[in-house]
């Protein structure tokens, strides 16, 4: 294939990555019954004036597959992270002894789990449509180079199904994250 061709099919390609990335970190946020970092790490917490996350600001444990420690750096952050937990829509109330918190998630209702495999499907089916979007913009991509005359039908078809070879893989994983998160979240 020609120089052109491959670097619109990288651009596809990483594009879709990308789009698999993101629905794989957003699925990584939906509770599971066991305790994750995931689930709280991007919450955003005011400490030293401004606002950070609370990656930024603290560890994570998992001693127990249903609890959650979170030990800040600085023990003055302690009572800003409790606020910030409390006031999310997280649903979860944390114990604080004054050097780090505890976050005990209880198990998941069936009515819920299902609720929550709507919400992975949905999440999945918004990858997929992204993905779909990055064929089109690359085939409009293909054609345009076609219609400069640079590249014969021969190539432009080559590079099409390798688009298509792509989109395909591309899909698959988003679909393959979908089944693992749904397993873990059916699992009881």
């Amino acid at each position: 294939m020609s120089e052109m061709t491959d670097m619109v099919l990288e651009d596809a390609a990483e594009k879709m990555d990308g789009a698999v990335t993101h629905a794989r970190r957003e699925m990584a946020t939906i509770r599971t019954g066991r305790a994750s970092s995931a689930f709280v790490e991007k919450l955003n917490v005011e400490a030293y004036g401004v606002m950070m996350t609370l990656q930024e600001l603290a560890t994570f444990s998992v001693p127990e597959a249903r609890q959650l420690i979170i030990t800040p750096h600085d023990a003055a952050n302690v009572d800003p992270i409790d606020k910030a937990l409390r006031n999310s829509d997280l649903g979860l109330s944390p114990s604080n002894d004054g050097r780090m918190l505890r976050l005990s998630f209880p198990p998941l209702t069936e009515e819920r789990r299902k609720d929550l495999v709507k919400v992975i499907n949905g999440m999945c089916e918004d990858a997929k449509g992204k993905i779909r979007g990055f064929r089109r913009a690359a085939r409009k991509d293909l054609e345009d180079l076609q219609n400069d005359g640079g590249i014969g039908e021969d190539e432009i078809e080559r590079a099409e199904n390798a688009l298509d070879d792509l989109t395909r893989q591309h899909e698959a994983d988003a679909d393959e994250a979908r089944e693992n998160k749904e397993k873990d979240l059916l699992e009881v």
